[in-house]
């Protein structure tokens, strides 16, 4: 039964990393669904664009803490059960895996900062805590959330490497970056481009896929805030 347990954890980490915060809130708190505007991602950065910020702290906690809490619950009683740092690690990273593709949310979820930095501070809190100081200054210094994000999530495998040395906390951290990035390819794109908005800027609706591209001609009308 011992190797199921394993298993059984990550699984259950899964489903609680499934539960998109942002559209449970959002609803909770009659906003509109954050998938139907701005960058049309179910994250705090986007519900924040909706311009409630409670509703952007509580997705936030809420993102953070699913990946906390399993990680958390195999550090405290794992061991009674034979579950390691394997586990553990495991377990994060399907509450990760949980969060970008969520069962309940037709696999479309979001970009797994906020449940990353969950998943590091329980598996490390030096980590976690290393990692949250390198988004905060990026973020500080650049107004730019999805570059803290990719900067963070490049550094946080080299932290846990130089510092701690290897094994699965290592590889989960990795795959997680790697992953993180991989969901920031649009945002970098802006970000080349100049055309990324920066932290608490509103956003408009976000265009139809279908229609997104169909030129009603539509200019910017040079409002830019400073």
């Amino acid at each position: 039964m011992s190797s199921a347990l394993p298993v059984l954890a990550a699984i259950a980490a899964y489903l609680v990393g499934s539960l998109s915060f942002a559209v449970i809130i959002s609803r909770a708190m009659g906003l509109a669904d954050p998938r139907s505007y701005g960058s049309g991602n179910p994250g705090a950065t986007n519900v924040l664009r909706s311009g409630n910020k409670a509703a952007a702290i509580l997705t936030l906690a809420f993102d953070a803490l699913k990946g906390y809490l399993p990680v958390l619950a195999v550090v405290i009683w794992g061991p009674a059960h034979g579950l390691q740092e394997g586990t553990a690690a495991l377990v994060g990273l399907a509450a990760f895996l949980g969060h970008l593709w969520p069962v309940f949310f037709q696999f479309k979820g979001g970009k797994g900062v906020a449940t990353a930095a969950g998943v590091l501070l329980g598996l490390n809190p030096w980590l976690g805590a290393a990692t949250l100081l390198t988004w905060l200054i990026i973020a500080v210094f650049f107004r730019y959330s999805s570059l803290a994000a990719i900067v963070s999530a490049v550094f946080a495998p080299f932290y846990q490497l130089l510092i701690w040395g290897g094994g699965p906390t290592a590889l989960a951290v990795a795959l997680m970056g790697l992953l993180l990035v991989w969901r920031h390819a649009a945002n970098i794109q802006k970000l080349l481009a100049g055309t990324e908005s920066r932290l608490g800027q509103k956003a408009a609706p976000a265009a139809p896929a279908s229609h997104a591209h169909h030129g009603h001609g539509h200019k910017h009308h040079g409002h830019r805030s400073k």
